[in-house]
């Protein structure tokens, strides 16, 4: 399966590789030499925080990387109904609750701040529906719940947006 992104996603996963093979991993490889100089490695905490923290970063480089080779380029087409980074209101018709998130890609996600991934459930049942429309969101195990689309405000893809890490 592949991710839908933006050019703007791929650019900064670009930029993001190039910071942690430029900048960071000489820092990592330098605090391992360092640690490692500190005696026994059996015993010694900081070679393996070292060497966790240089994992994590090769880790991160391969996970960008292999994003990026599997990745569905996508533009940004606006429709008559919600569509990529347009913001929407919503009310929750079984809560009553209302909130207003935007519509971003999965990459970009924050569901805490209010940023939800165009293939989320939320996000899958709002797209291509317009203010006033009634949606259902289907979940996992067979549960949904009702939404009403109370406002939808045209977006553009915000180049500050960070990407998510892991």
């Amino acid at each position: 399966m592949y991710d839908e992104l933006t050019e703007v996603d791929i650019k900064k996963m670009e930029e993001e590789i190039k910071y942690r093979n430029e900048k960071l991993a000489p820092v990592l490889r330098a605090e391992m030499r360092q640690a490692r100089e500190l005696g026994d490695l059996s015993e010694n905490e900081e070679y393996r925080e070292a060497k966790r923290a240089k994992r994590q970063n090769d880790g991160r480089i391969r996970y960008l990387e292999n994003m990026i080779r599997t990745a569905r380029v996508v533009s940004v087409e606006k429709n008559d109904g919600v569509s990529l980074f347009d913001y929407v209101t919503i009310r929750n018709l079984d809560r009553g609750a209302e909130k207003r998130i935007q519509i971003v890609t999965t990459l970009r996600q924050d569901a805490l701040r209010g940023f939800v991934s165009k293939e989320s459930p939320l996000g899958a049942a709002l797209m291509g529906h317009k203010e006033g429309e009634t949606v259902e969101v289907l979940m996992p195990e067979g549960r949904s719940y009702r939404v009403l689309i109370l406002r939808v405000e045209r977006g553009e893809d915000n180049t500050e947006l960070p990407i998510s890490g892991y």
